[in-house]
């Protein structure tokens, strides 16, 4: 294992993606230990790939493309404005408001900080708002993306798990909820304290009618896909299937936005991110192999029950390494790369697997905004020119929502575990 996590350490420093260093430890691992399971190593990278469910990947990223690209930011942030713009620092909670529907809808953190930062973070600094502090609340805000449902990285790991997705969607609904409820109060009271405008709005009942009007089908999209999973109608694939014709209806249809061109470049965009993702699984499958083989997983187990802890204690500490792992590792290879190390040890104190699904997915939802890896940070950078290490200090008052809702989640189980409970069983 020294030599495995060596070098696969070795070769990040030198700039080698996340993928292909996986993949280049691994078979220097086989090369040496084990050189006769040379020759099966390409049947188990595509057996790691090979799953009905993972189809969904495509369809979950290419409905979100879509639905970004039928104008619907715009629509949405009006939408959000008769809510919360009248309030001190109305920008900053509409671009928090705004990012929990949209998470919903796109399933990605990343794409949530491009398609409204590109929007409100020039909008926030025409209106007096610090570039500091538009992006990052922009950069924080954005992680409900990848907890709120429908979620792309709940989707890896459930295929990772072998857990229910519809159960999972519902166990990050309200950690997600209740990330954005805090960082809405943070901004509330810094907006206070700075004396942030609040946001002269036409509030004629015409005005919210056609706001409503415009915003209506869009929040519909969550509600949909994952409807349609909880109460058994569809399977996550389907569903997901499903998503991508209702994203096209309302962008040919209602939005009226989408041209041939357009449709054949977001076709591409999704297909070159799905195979991003599927070549970490690829490459991943050869190291959950690895750990099968020398037994890792029984000997984390036999650890932990060593240290004769109660399960709360030992999941603040996975929270910690967690943390550290989102620092410098991206989402998805965290996800299989800890799943199958933690997941039995907890299993076998009785931790829920949704709830330490919660857990994995809020935890590493904090990594896209610490440097150096952090993606949404180096996306807000892109917008507006500032360093990541400025972005990611103003976004630590925000992040503070995030540590709040991850110690919550690890000390009440029922704050992820109650909705699947309530609903699919």
């Amino acid at each position: 294992m020294i030599l495995l996590l060596g070098s696969l350490l070795l070769f990040l420093v030198v700039g080698i993606p996340i993928a292909y260093s996986l993949g280049l430890s691994g078979m220097l691992y086989f090369m040496i230990f084990h050189p006769e399971l040379l020759s099966i190593l390409p049947q188990r990278m595509f057996s790691g790939m090979d799953s009905y469910l993972m189809i969904a990947l495509p369809l979950f990223i290419l409905m979100g493309l879509l639905m970004n690209t039928a104008g619907l930011t715009g629509r949405l942030i009006d939408f959000c404005m008769i809510f919360v713009g009248r309030f001190r620092g109305g920008l900053g909670l509409v671009n928090v408001f705004a990012s929990m529907i949209f998470g919903g809808i796109s399933g990605s953190s990343v794409s949530d900080t491009a398609s409204i930062g590109a929007v409100l973070i020039p909008e926030m600094e025409k209106k007096g708002y610090t570039p500091q502090f538009a992006a990052g609340i922009t950069v924080a805000s954005s992680t409900m993306g990848m907890i709120i449902p429908p979620s792309i990285p709940m989707v890896i790991y459930a295929f990772v798990a072998g857990e229910s997705v519809g159960k999972l969607f519902l166990g990050g609904l309200i950690p997600g909820v209740l990330i954005g409820v805090l960082m809405m109060g943070i901004t509330l009271g810094i907006s206070v304290r700075k004396k942030y405008p609040a946001e002269d709005i036409d509030m004629t009942l015409r005005t919210i009618l056609n706001r409503t009007w415009q915003g209506i089908p869009a929040l519909l999209m969550p509600v949909f896909v994952v409807g349609s999973v909880v109460i058994g109608l569809a399977t996550a694939t389907e569903a997901a299937g499903l998503g991508v014709l209702y994203a096209l209806i309302l962008g040919l249809i209602f939005y009226r936005q989408f041209r041939a061109s357009t449709l054949c470049e977001l076709l591409k965009d999704a297909i070159l991110t799905s195979a991003n993702v599927m070549i970490i699984i690829a490459f991943s499958s050869l190291y959950i192999w690895i750990l099968a083989i020398e037994h890792i997983p029984e000997a984390v187990a036999a650890f932990i029950m060593d240290l004769d802890l109660p399960p709360v204690a030992i999941l603040l500490v996975i929270d910690v390494i967690i943390l550290l792992m989102g620092t410098f590792i991206d989402v998805s290879p965290a996800i299989l790369l800890l799943t199958p190390v933690f997941l039995p040890s907890l299993a076998s104190i009785g931790v829920s697997p949704i709830q330490f699904g919660a857990i994995l997915i809020s935890g590493l939802a904090v990594g896209l905004v610490t440097p150096p890896v952090g993606m949404c940070l180096n996306v807000a950078s892109a917008i507006t020119r500032l360093e990541i290490g400025t972005i990611f200090r103003a976004a630590i008052p925000f992040l503070i929502a995030n540590l709040i809702t991850l110690i919550i989640v690890t000390l009440i189980p029922a704050a992820s575990t109650w909705l699947p409970s309530l609903l699919m069983e």
